[in-house]
This record gives structure tokens, C-alpha cells and sequence, in this order.
């Protein structure tokens, strides 16, 4: 069995602040950078979790992510904005960029923004969250590093590009959404990889496009599109929107997390719209409610114990993690160990 190391969220979320304040970040961009890897795990998504903390730290590290970069934010924004994020930290300037687009939406109804220069952000959700709980529907595009061939293909040419909505839901938790084009998050690759497990077939194909289920092999191929070809479909707009209408990199240019050095170029759309321009947010959240009852009392598949509606696992995912801890693997754990000692940095917790 897996050894696993039990560690209370806030003891884990001030470690990484701790470690990238070492790195050169400014405190409040530290926390940030820090809580969204927490959440992450928090949600059960450990994939863009902390086992990225020395991904992103190497970066920071090489310059190739400047921690230094400053966002003016404009208290009467256009319903239709640019951010140009200087090569910062991707967090940083998504969060920026839901901000901006949630005052807008205030002001106008609906606002977007786009978003060029920018850099991996880690979870969608973390931001269109932010909507949700300012009472608007919210949505966020980025572009990706090559991670998947055009359909047909057998060489990287188009990110995995994930979005995400969310939206407020009455009593319960936000309804989000947040998925890639892929059949899976190359993350998960990398998590299989070092708990040596194998993958699924339709994850991912070898260089010579033949299917595998060896994730290394996988993550050194390309990941195949969900869907098949709809999957492909959704990712290249998924560029269109991101990459190339806000003039940052696209396709195979954008450098992805993975890689120390080199200027991401990653772009971002982000979009709210204020529900209570529509109708009352009171009303809105009552139809949310029966709309989830609606699914959750459907007559249930075989073996099929309960059904869920988006966001609703995350949620409670996150309410038990907070009470009993998150459970790091040991890989993880000694990745942080050896990372935070270079740094002059104590581990809160044990290896």
C-alpha cells in the first residue's frame, strides 16, 4: 500500500507561501500561487495540486516566469478589456483578469477580457469560482502547451486547452465546471507515473501512434482528444479564443509548466455576466436548486449510488479534507522535501 503523509491544509498552504517568498514572489502573490495548489488538492484534484509547487518554482527560478510584474486594476473597466501579463505568474494574472471582468459585468452587465502573456494558472476554477460566488456566471479559456495531435494525427501540435464555468446554485455549493480536451488531464499521467500505475486505453498513444497504457510512454506521445474528433474540435476553438484573439502564443509555441525555461505565451479568455441584470440572483439560485433536484432524483444506473451534480464532489471533497487533512503521497512529500531544503526551508510535516 501507498505510504501517505497526513497534513492539516493551512500548515501546507503557508509551507508553499513560505517557499515561494523565497523564490523572489511578493507575499500576497505567494499566498495565491500557494492556496490555488492547495485547493486543488483540497478539491481531489491532485494532479494541479502541490505536487507543482517546484514545477512552477523552477520557473521563477530561470526567469522564464517573472515574479516581479505589477497589474494596474482599472475601478471602471470597459465591458470588453486586454490584459497584457507580462510573462507573470499565470495565477496572478488570471485572477486579475476575473476581477476586472466581475467589476466590469457590475457596470455593464456582461464583460470579458482577454488575455495575452500570461502563463499556466493551474485549476480553471479556482477562478470562475470567483464569479460565482459575486453572483455572476463565470467562465475562463487558456491555451496549452502541445499536448495532443490534430485529430488524424500522431504529433503534438494543439494544447489540451481546459475551461470552466461556474455559476452560483441557491443553497448548494457553486455548480462548476472544468474540464481539457483531452481524455484526461496530462497531469494524470504524471500522477500514474510516479505511483507506477498503469493508464487506461483511450488515454493517451505512443510517438508512433499506436494506444498505451504505460503513462510515461503516454506522456511522451500525445493524449488523445475526448470525444475523438469533438474533442479535437473544442480545443482548436478553444485556441481561436484564447491564443489567437488576444494576439499571445498558440498551437505549438505556448511553453507549458513542465519546462524550466522559456516565456509561457499562454492566453486567456475570461467572461462574467451579472445575473442580477437579467433577473433577481434570489430567483436564479431557487431554479438552480430544482434544476439540480431535477438530475439528482433521476431514476439511477445499476450499482449507481448517487448522482452528482458539477461541483458537487469537489465540494464535498473539499468540507471533508479541511476536517481530516489531506493525505500527500510519499513521492510528493519528498519532492517538497528536497525542493524546500535547497530553499533553507524546514517541512512542517513528516517524510
Amino acid at each position: 500500500m501507498e505510504t501517505r503523509t497526513k497534513v492539516a491544509p493551512e500548515a501546507l498552504t503557508d509551507f508553499a507561501t513560505d517557499c515561494y517568498r523565497a523564490l523572489g514572489v511578493a507575499d500576497d502573490a505567494a499566498r495565491l500561487l500557494a492556496d490555488t495548489l492547495v485547493q486543488s488538492d483540497l478539491w481531489g484534484h491532485p494532479s494541479h495540486g502541490v505536487m507543482r509547487l517546484f514545477w512552477y518554482g523552477a520557473r521563477l527560478e530561470t526567469g522564464a516566469t517573472r515574479a516581479d510584474v505589477a497589474l494596474p486594476a482599472d475601478p471602471a473597466p470597459p465591458a470588453l478589456g486586454l490584459i497584457d501579463g507580462q510573462d507573470g505568474i499565470g495565477q496572478v494574472v488570471a485572477k486579475a483578469a476575473m476581477e476586472q471582468a466581475i467589476r466590469a459585468a457590475k457596470l455593464h452587465g456582461i464583460a470579458a477580457v482577454s488575455v495575452r502573456r500570461s502563463g499556466h494558472f493551474g485549476t480553471a476554477m479556482y477562478f470562475t469560482k470567483m464569479a460565482a460566488e459575486a453572483g455572476c456566471i463565470g467562465f475562463i479559456s487558456t491555451n496549452a502547451s502541445a499536448a495532443m495531435a490534430p485529430w488524424g494525427g500522431r504529433e503534438k501540435r494543439i494544447g489540451n486547452n481546459p475551461f470552466s464555468w461556474a455559476a452560483p446554485a441557491g443553497r448548494h455549493a457553486p455548480m462548476m465546471v472544468d474540464m481539457a480536451n483531452t481524455a484526461v488531464a496530462r497531469g494524470k499521467l504524471y500522477v500514474a507515473r510516479t505511483r507506477g500505475e498503469a493508464i487506461p486505453e483511450g488515454w493517451a498513444i505512443d510517438a508512433d501512434g499506436r494506444v498505451t497504457i504505460d503513462p510515461a510512454v503516454g506522456i511522451a506521445g500525445t493524449i488523445l482528444p475526448m470525444a475523438g474528433h469533438k474533442g479535437y474540435a473544442i480545443t482548436f476553438a478553444m485556441e481561436v479564443l484564447s491564443g489567437v484573439l488576444s494576439g499571445s502564443a498558440f498551437a505549438p509555441d505556448v511553453v507549458g509548466p513542465y519546462m524550466p525555461e522559456g516565456a509561457s505565451g499562454a492566453g486567456h479568455f475570461v467572461m462574467a455576466v451579472d445575473i442580477a441584470r437579467l433577473r433577481p440572483l434570489a430567483e436564479f439560485g431557487a431554479d438552480m436548486e430544482r434544476l439540480i433536484a431535477t438530475m439528482k432524483d433521476a431514476p439511477r444506473a445499476t450499482g449507481v449510488a448517487e448522482i452528482f451534480y458539477p461541483g458537487e464532489m469537489e465540494a464535498r471533497h473539499d468540507a471533508t479534507a479541511r476536517v481530516e487533512g489531506l493525505q500527500l503521497p510519499a513521492d510528493v512529500v519528498q519532492d517538497l522535501a528536497q525542493g524546500a531544503a535547497r530553499l533553507g526551508i524546514a517541512l512542517p510535516f513528516g517524510i
